[in-house]
């Protein structure tokens, strides 16, 4: 009798020990089932909603997008450049000045303006206005000056259209 008590703990026992087995593979499924959950989760996230295409064919297609993509950044960019290249040579800055001519006419209504690109190259337009008639000339600039004499008013056109550009706004984000 003592044998059979003996042989039954003994299978008490095994079974204890299964029961404990048991539990903690049942423990060990959940915790594998919650970590599939969020990799199958991240996997779809980062799959895109394309379930027919493997990683290698989508990676291959994100390469090609990024080629693509860089190829015309570079087109971008050359056109930017050309752009500003072009810029360069284009009226960028101005200056007016409103002056009396003569001593008998009143309210400022002879004109200079200085036209110039980035280089100071353009031109100088100057307005004179009498009681008796208006005459209008044209002086071309290079570098800021000009082969031909420069009045006091059209310096100061020029000057003005150089501190213009110096303090615009933008100028600011140029540099």
């Amino acid at each position: 009798m003592e044998e059979l008590i003996g042989i039954s703990l003994q299978w008490l026992i095994l079974i204890a020990l299964n029961f404990i087995l048991i539990f903690i593979l049942f423990l060990m499924n959940l915790s594998n089932k919650s970590k599939l959950k969020k990799l199958r989760t991240r996997y779809y996230k980062f799959m895109n909603g394309l379930s027919d295409q493997n990683i290698e064919q989508l990676l291959d297609d994100c390469i090609e997008r990024v080629n693509k993509v860089s190829t015309r950044n570079k087109e971008i960019e050359s056109h930017i450049n050309s752009m500003e290249r072009n810029l360069l040579h284009c009226l960028q800055k101005v200056g007016v000045v409103r002056f009396n001519a003569f001593d008998n006419v009143g309210s400022d209504l002879s004109f200079s303006i200085a036209a110039l690109d980035s280089n100071d190259n353009g031109i100088v337009l100057s307005g004179l206005y009498s009681r008796d008639s208006s005459s209008s000339y044209a002086k071309p600039i290079i570098g800021g000056k000009s082969k031909y004499a420069l009045s006091v008013e059209e310096l100061k056109a020029i000057e003005i259209a150089r501190k213009s550009y110096r303090d615009a706004p933008y100028m600011d984000a140029l540099s």
